[in-house]
């Protein structure tokens, strides 16, 4: 089976399907493509854009899947059921084919979640955070908590046997707390709500963690969170606030940073919108930050509520940065240049190097590939 990227979807939700197929995006404890599997008991290839098609492969399978339903097992069950002449459908909205030529209508009548636009990560992160909290420990042994952790609702706290939990307070409220392998949680970690630790992630010493948040794979998490989804290998290791926000992987945001996530006038928040090159209104009263792949800033860097950044952007220097800000772009508030791709590139293989890993030609080709398609939007 393959997960196929519908081009509209795909540019709604940059910056983050610039570097990863929908279907690769973290939403919960797992990638969507995850899900999937855990649902249909099979590995799920990727029908994605052309450059991304060597670092997410697709498989032989004639059964496609719309990448950006959210997945649950009653969908699984009617995709397994169907035959190859036949689709599903939920009214105009379609869900998965048995085959490219499949033409006859399955109608889909229980509830679907679509993924269309990139604030849906972090405002449905409580309810995936719950489901895969379930897929995750069935049958699964837990760490007893530790003694000097201050802990509550322990039955619905999930601490992997490899895990390292200090003396922290672990407070999953009406939802649930997972902490997964190999991960760190450093003496005085605050955790209160939905929160899910992902493998090898890290939080600092003193960190203050708020639901709805997952704290991705490789990431380390500092200061005070609250309902942000940061994807692989990113560092948030210092104090400042990140609210209601999606931070990508390989993104650094330096000591002191913050985001607002809250208007002075309370009024709804716009979000700069890749499809239409314009603000959408997200009809959200707290919305914060959109944080392209390899995004860095500086040390007390304040972004305005409402925040996109491209990927690999350099932002730094005082006063509020634009509300979008290009990808490849370098500076801050008082004016910004093209973030060089060969500089881009180096600093890559450098944060690369530092976890033990290769910037190799896939990446650099995808990063070539980013770089040009994103040129018309440079225009300082």
């Amino acid at each position: 089976m393959n997960l196929l990227d519908l081009p509209h979807i795909n540019s709604q939700l940059l910056p983050l399907t610039w570097t990863r197929p929908i279907g690769s995006l973290r939403i919960g404890i797992l990638t969507l493509q995850e899900k999937w599997c855990h649902h249909l008991h099979t590995d799920l290839g990727y029908l994605a854009a052309d450059y991304l098609k060597v670092k997410y492969p697709q498989n032989n399978s004639p059964v496609t899947i719309n990448s950006a339903i959210i997945p649950t097992p009653l969908l699984a069950h009617y995709i397994l059921n169907l035959n190859p002449d036949q689709k599903l459908m939920h009214h105009n909205t379609w869900i998965a084919s048995g085959s490219p030529q499949a033409h006859q209508v399955v109608l889909y009548t229980d509830t679907v979640q679509h993924l269309e636009a990139p604030w849906q990560i972090f405002t449905w992160n409580e309810q995936e955070i719950a489901h895969d909290f379930h897929l995750l420990t069935k049958d699964k042994y837990s760490q007893d908590i530790p003694p000097l952790c201050n802990a509550y609702h322990t039955d619905r706290i999930y601490i992997h046997p490899t895990a390292k939990v200090y003396s922290s307070s672990l407070n999953p409220l009406d939802g649930y707390i997972y902490i997964g392998p190999n991960a760190e949680i450093m003496e005085g970690t605050l955790i209160r709500g939905s929160v899910a630790i992902c493998q090898d992630a890290q939080t600092k010493m003193g960190a203050k963690i708020y639901g709805a948040t997952t704290i991705g794979p490789g990431c380390k998490a500092g200061g005070e969170l609250n309902n942000v989804i940061m994807y692989a290998h990113s560092n948030k290791a210092h104090d400042g606030f990140i609210g209601n926000a999606v931070i990508g992987e390989w993104c650094n945001i330096g000591a002191d940073s913050n985001n607002s996530n809250l208007k002075n006038n309370y009024a709804s928040v716009k979000l700069w919108d890749y499809y239409s090159s314009k603000y959408k209104d997200t009809g959200l009263q707290f919305c914060g930050l959109i944080m392209g792949d390899h995004t860095k800033c500086s040390i007390n860097t304040m972004f305005n509520t409402g925040t996109v950044l491209g990927v690999s952007c350099n932002i730094f220097g005082t006063g509020f940065p634009r509300n979008f800000i290009p990808d490849f772009s370098w500076g801050g508030a008082s004016c910004y240049t093209t973030y060089r791709l060969e500089d881009a590139i180096a600093t890559a293989e450098r944060v690369f190097k530092r976890r033990n890993l290769l910037f190799d030609d896939n990446e650099k080709d995808i990063f070539k590939n980013i770089f040009q398609k994103t040129l018309e939007n440079r225009k300082y």
